[in-house]
């Protein structure tokens, strides 16, 4: 009855959203994604009998790399909901596809060997269908932020409901595993949060600018103003410092230039974007293409983390802290308290004390990752099924 209520419902939204959905196509940021996902546009159902990645965004797509590594290419199965996260699963296999909103994929699913989810896509109809149609179902790095689990223990009936369609779950801490059995899930193992198995590797060596040199690292809207600021008051006592600016999301990479072109124009500092110098010889440089922050990272000396100085949830510090970067962060990092733990030396501020925690830069420990993951039981759990 729950299946056929929720089945029916799903359908309703999506026909009431139809006109929407169309009028969002017309966007650049949307044009392949909802035409995609909602209208099936050049998105043919996954082979069968294969193992089935789904993850949302482009560091979730990132993140399972050392799985994927470690099973057949042929049996390999992606699907995203973003176009970064689509960008990065089409790395793995020319099997990768938008995911079909959930009262399409009744026409789409074929039967596969085994469904892995990442993280918090807790999409009924998905393990459902899948499970259904034969597929092992696995929800790993399975997380419980304090905000997200008093939302979710309010609906723990509904969450209880999609439990039941799961496997086997692989939690990233303890609280997290009490959290999701809580909610109902079953077979829960902690393995850590994989993506500390194996942290992005640089692609390409930089030269290093000879001066103290910050990145300002996957920043969101209102963060790079603070950020700016706080540069500025290092700068008036450092002369050469040199800040690079990389934005989390490449939608913003021209909203972003701007911005640092105005300020470096009206404080009489020389700026650049990355796509058209690699020299890193300006005062800021904007990092406006895809892939290269993990080598921005590896010759920066200090990294003020974004996600956090607004309420995002934070970004992966371990990425810097393996090259032993200082790194600052705002105090909104709840969605990656586990990473944030496992790293020694992170400085948390404020965002009205950036600029003063900055001018003490000499006094920052350089970070260290403490511990790692283990991925061995996921692992093994796919291959039983290949």
């Amino acid at each position: 009855m729950f299946f056929f209520i929720y089945s029916l419902t799903s359908f309703l939204i999506y026909l009431i959203a139809l006109p929407i959905l169309f009028l969002f196509s017309l966007k650049d940021k949307y044009k392949d994604s909802i035409p995609a996902r909602f209208f099936l546009k050049h998105n043919t159902p996954l082979k069968s009998h294969g193992v089935w990645f789904h993850a949302c965004s482009f560091g979730e797509a990132k993140a399972i790399k050392p799985l994927v590594e470690k099973l057949p290419k042929n049996s390999l199965r992606m699907t995203a909901t973003t176009n970064t996260g689509f960008s990065a699963m089409s790395e793995y296999t020319e099997e990768s596809r938008y995911l079909p909103f959930e009262s399409l994929l009744f026409f789409w699913i074929k039967p596969q060997k085994a469904l892995v989810v990442m993280e918090a896509e807790f999409w009924y109809l998905l393990f459902a269908l899948a499970k259904k149609r034969g597929a092992k179902t696995l929800l790993i790095n399975a997380r419980m932020s304090d905000k997200s689990f008093h939302k979710y223990e309010r609906m723990r009936w509904f969450y209880g409901k999609i439990f039941e369609k799961i496997d086997e779950v692989y939690a990233q801490t303890e609280k997290d595993a009490e959290r999701l059995r809580r909610l109902g899930a079953k077979n829960v193992v902690v393995t850590g949060n994989i993506k500390l198995a194996q942290i992005t590797a640089v692609t390409k060596t930089l030269v290093k600018p000879e001066a103290l040199l910050l990145c300002a690292a996957s920043t969101h809207e209102k963060e790079e103003e603070i950020i700016l600021n706080a540069f500025l008051a290092l700068k008036e006592r450092e002369k050469e410092v040199k800040l690079l600016v990389v934005p989390r999301h490449p939608e913003r990479f021209e909203k972003v230039s701007r911005m640092v072109k105005e300020f470096a124009e009206h404080q009489n500092l020389t700026w650049q974007k990355y796509s058209n110098s690699e020299s890193l010889q300006s005062d800021i440089v904007v990092v406006d293409m895809l892939g290269e922050l993990i080598n921005m990272y590896a010759i920066s000396d200090v990294v003020i983390l974004g996600g956090a100085f607004e309420p995002i949830g934070g970004h992966n510090a371990a990425e810097a802290a393996q090259f032993g970067c200082k790194i600052i962060s705002g105090t909104h990092y709840f969605n990656q308290k586990d990473i944030f733990d496992a790293v020694e030396g992170i400085a948390i501020v404020e965002a009205k004390n950036l600029s003063q925690e900055l001018l003490g830069h000499a006094q920052l420990k350089q970070t260290q990752i403490k511990n790692k993951s283990n991925i061995a039981p996921i692992v093994e759990s796919l291959k039983d099924v290949l």
